[in-house]
């Protein structure tokens, strides 16, 4: 099995190829699956694929259009091949139609919804919504799975100033709270995003990432 962190320079892809492999040893995986590349060929016949993202959402888009041929390496693993596709933080939320951050830019458009600026109701809540807070899931997702999630569960490591915000309500897995709620999760068939950053957030990370692994969707 070969799972390939896509490089377009807008990753955190030191931690994320760390945490990776540590699951990948605890599901009895090599290590050596885990591969960091650049090259939309090992992208396209991955046999799953992970697309981190940090920074501005147009930074990150024009990253992933400068790699000649990755948009539609992309496409073909995770649309013709329904590979099982994770994406992280931005690398989420360049799943949606638009990212609405200082100007409008098109996102791949896998989930339909925009990419808005987080405003919590609360004033004494600053932007960004930054560090550990709770997950709650909306529904059932095998990323999930024996994961103690809610109020008393565990908790994921966030930094963020917009939120995906998809066209159809059951595209959100999962929300956190922060003066209203904010979408943590998104997912359909084989494609799931989550607006935390897994390879930071210890025990929950570590456990969403083995059962990304293990995953057949």
């Amino acid at each position: 099995m070969t799972v390939a962190l896509v490089d377009y320079g807008s990753g955190n892809l030191h931690s994320a190829r760390k945490a990776f492999e540590r699951a990948a040893r605890e599901c009895g995986l090599s290590a050596s699956s885990i591969t960091v590349t650049a090259d939309p060929d090992v992208v396209r016949l991955a046999d799953r694929v992970v697309l981190p993202g940090v920074g501005a959402f147009a930074d990150c888009r024009n990253g992933l259009n400068a790699v000649v041929g990755m948009t539609e390496a992309l496409s073909e693993a995770a649309l013709r091949r329904a590979r099982p596709f994770l994406g992280i933080c931005v690398g989420m939320q360049l799943l949606a139609t638009r990212g609405l951050e200082h100007e409008t830019v098109a996102g791949l458009d896998w989930i339909g919804g925009d990419v808005v600026q987080i405003e919590p109701n609360d004033a004494a809540l600053k932007v960004p919504h930054m560090g550990w807070n709770t997950v709650t899931a909306r529904r059932a997702h095998p990323l999930l799975k024996d994961l103690p999630l809610g109020e008393t569960g565990l908790h994921a490591y966030f930094v963020h100033s917009y939120q995906f915000k998809p066209r159809e309500p059951a595209a959100v897995v999962a929300e956190t709270e922060y003066g209203g709620p904010l979408t943590a999760m998104i997912g359909r068939d084989n494609i799931v995003g989550v607006q935390f950053h897994p390879e930071k957030s210890q025990s929950l990370g570590l456990k969403l990432i083995s059962n990304f692994l293990r995953w057949s969707p």
